[in-house]
């Protein structure tokens, strides 16, 4: 092993080179420097406002719903590793792969029968818009190349992702000239167990109607709007689209990278309204936030659409497509996570979370306060100091990214009761110092 680098230089070679996610080069912000990381706490170089561990609230963006440095998951990477770590997808294929597959398509609603591999959710949604656009093309239809959202979203960082992100409140509004035009509903009304709105109900239904010759695809994340707003909206909206998809001839994308796997309360996002979309992302807590590796589902009408059209191929293949090692490691996340009472901790969690936050609705300047599932968000009346927010999260003993008007936190599924109500305190504080 090649000699560690020393902290204080790690940081300068950091700020020298390395362009880190939403932020300038060089950065404005020091990043704390990771050493290791088990269970649910990250090790940190040097201390950082007097802690050297810190405790994830975060799952890494997400992803390690099983914590770190799992002996499953271990077990899993060391042994692929000894088989080969990767082989190219076209031409060939193997075990890892196969099984992840046919494991997917088990696990997701049963329309769902074919499953393309992807390195990332961006990408993975990237090839959701390509299925789509491609099966209407291949139907004598290429007039139906449009996209329906609502505001609020986010769908990744790459091109198609993007121009269904929320066109003006989002990240990606610089784009905005450049990107295709899709066409945007009205942000869902908050409330996962909100009534539906009969009027936003018809709205959707309109838009749909009103656009269906020009609409390859409606794409919504189910439930839960991630970094859009970490919004959650009535499951009755899904059935809606799906009813108004089914009578106008327009596709139905649900993106659950960031819902699927447990998250919501349910294995999938979908499962909350007993719906099932044409196409389906998911990503993030695929591999256990071991290594990066998504999938895009699909029916079997959709892929025979596509492979009867002129051109019988989707013409996509990334270079690390199906990576064994990737595809192992999700081989086991996924039969770790099905082999435990998932939905137990999931709840716990949630209840911790609600017991936890609850003080945060009488502290100046939050405007609201919401859990469902594994996710806690506190909402801000202003935008968020995330400076001051982490720093205060930090001497807590906690690691949260706060974002736009938000302190939220989505902890591993093994994080303990003590270290829930940690985070709690965490998200607490952060509120009332950012």
């Amino acid at each position: 092993m090649p000699d560690q680098i020393d902290p204080a230089r790690l940081r300068a070679l950091d700020r020298a080179h390395v362009w880190h996610p939403y932020g300038p080069m060089p950065g404005r912000q020091e990043p704390l420097v990771v050493e290791s990381a088990s269970g649910v706490r990250l090790r940190l170089a040097e201390p950082a406002h007097g802690r050297t561990e810190l405790v994830d609230g975060m799952s890494s963006w997400w992803s390690a719903v099983h914590g770190y440095n799992h002996p499953v998951l271990n077990e899993a990477a060391r042994d692929q590793l000894d088989r080969m770590s990767h082989v190219m997808f076209g031409g060939l294929t193997h075990e890892p792969a196969v099984r992840l597959a046919t494991r997917l398509v088990e696990i997701t609603p049963e329309p769902l029968q074919h499953v393309f591999l992807a390195d990332s959710g961006s990408v993975s949604v990237e090839v959701a818009v390509k299925m789509c656009l491609q099966y209407w093309r291949s139907a004598g239809r290429p007039a139906k190349r449009r996209l329906l959202t609502w505001r609020g979203g986010y769908h990744g960082d790459t091109w198609q992702p993007m121009s269904v992100c929320d066109p003006e409140g989002g990240m990606h509004e610089l784009w905005s000239g450049s990107l295709p035009r899709q066409v945007f509903a009205d942000a869902p009304p908050d409330g996962f167990d909100a009534e539906p709105d009969e009027a936003y109900a018809r709205h959707l239904r309109e838009l749909v109607a009103s656009h269906a010759d020009e609409l390859a695809a409606v794409i919504v994340e189910p439930v839960v709007q991630g970094a859009g707003g970490m919004r959650f909206h009535s499951p009755a909206y899904l059935r809606v689209l799906r009813e108004a998809c089914d009578e106008h001839d327009v596709l139905l994308v649900f993106d659950e990278i960031a819902t699927g796997f447990g998250r919501t309360g349910q294995l999938f996002a979908a499962g909350h309204a007993g719906v099932s979309p044409d196409v389906m992302c998911v990503g993030k807590a695929l591999t256990g936030g071991y290594l990066t590796l998504a999938a895009t589902l699909c029916t079997s009408r959709v892929a025979e659409g596509i492979s009867s059209g002129d051109v019988p191929v989707l013409a996509h293949g990334p270079t690390f497509m199906g990576n064994p090692l990737a595809s192992a490691v999700a081989c086991a996340s996924v039969d770790l996570l099905l082999g435990q009472d998932w939905e137990l901790e999931v709840k716990r969690i949630g209840a911790g979370l609600r017991r936890g936050l609850a003080e945060a609705a009488g502290v100046p300047g939050v405007r609201d306060v919401r859990v469902l599932g594994a996710i806690g968000v506190v909402q801000l009346d202003h935008e968020v100091d995330m400076a001051a927010a982490t720093r205060a999260a930090v001497r807590e003993g906690v690691w949260l990214r706060p974002f736009r008007d938000l302190v939220y936190t989505m902890p591993p599924y093994v994080t303990g009761d003590d270290d829930v109500a940690r985070i709690c305190r965490a998200v607490c504080a952060a509120a009332k110092e950012g």
